[in-house]
């Protein structure tokens, strides 16, 4: 092995990345370099890159943190890496993604590669013609408080290369900058806008509910976009079971479901029975 370059990355890697960066552009990060400005010298910039991650020198700077309007008021923060830095997070996606695809559930459909919002939609509009119940999960501040020691034990359950464990946790740890220069620490999340982000967040759920709903209510089905979760239930009484128990799942994996977002609906189509309080609920931009 190398002394001085301990972590074996093929050159060819970093540059399939950058094309993979390039093809979906994206905002410049804290050192304000554009991808344009990037590619006037790409050979070195591509080779410098590919040097510090193959010596271990590596280390992400800090992500730079925007707020985003969402279409019910309020704002989301967005974690914006530089060029160099989302290039360096999709040569690690691009050698976990291949491990970790072929374990995720069939009903998990955000940020994965020949799926799309459309699917989840379709699949949830069918199965509430067979449903008449569903809980409308809704997780608080899911991505900035995802718990790196959780995530950090997932990770490696399915991989022990050691870069790319290295270069997660430091991704984890790099501090968010804020509009007025502001450093902040992170000791919780990945941030929402960086190329590594929703593979791991996709992994972080795999365990925290794909599987464990599977387990524990085996007879309800669901459809997850990453954190956008619908869960069908064939009565008002096993819906609020669910509520309850996911509450308690939720506190054990580090996560709060939020009280007032979180609901049980009554999705009846037609020959509805009685009364209820909620009979709509919005799922990737469709009302229901």
């Amino acid at each position: 092995m190398n002394k001085a370059k301990p972590f074996d990355i093929p050159k060819r890697e970093v540059w399939e990345a950058f094309k993979s960066v390039k093809a979906n552009q994206g905002a410049a990060g804290v050192d304000g370099q554009s991808i344009q400005n990037f590619e006037t010298q790409l050979a070195g910039n591509l080779y410098k890159l590919w040097n510090r991650m193959s010596s271990g020198s590596y280390m992400p700077p800090p992500v730079r943190r925007v707020e985003i309007p969402k279409a019910n008021g309020g704002t989301r923060p967005l974690g914006i890496p530089t060029v160099a830095d989302r290039i360096a997070q999709e040569v690690v996606r691009r050698y976990l993604e291949p491990l970790l695809e072929p374990l995720f559930h069939a009903d998990s459909y955000g940020y994965r590669p020949r799926r799309s919002a459309i699917d989840a939609v379709r699949s949830a509009r069918q199965r509430c013609w067979r449903y008449d119940w569903i809980v409308d999960i809704d997780i608080k501040g899911f991505f900035d408080s995802i718990d790196h020691e959780l995530l950090l034990k997932a990770v490696r359950k399915h991989t022990k290369c050691s870069w790319v464990l290295l270069y997660i946790e430091r991704w984890l740890k790099a501090p968010a900058m804020l509009e007025d220069g502001q450093l902040v620490a992170r000791d919780t999340g990945t941030p929402q806008g960086g190329v590594i982000s929703p593979l791991l967040a996709n992994l972080f759920l795999h365990y925290a509910f794909d599987l464990w709903v599977g387990r524990s209510f085996p007879g309800v089905s669901f459809e997850r976009y990453a954190d956008d979760i619908i869960c069908h239930c064939r009565s008002e009484r096993e819906a609020l079971a669910l509520r309850r128990v996911l509450e308690r799942r939720f506190v054990d994996c580090r996560l709060v479901l939020h009280p007032e977002k979180t609901k049980v609906v009554y999705c009846k189509d037609t020959n509805r029975k009685g009364g209820y309080p909620i009979c709509r609920f919005d799922f990737l931009g469709y009302t229901f």
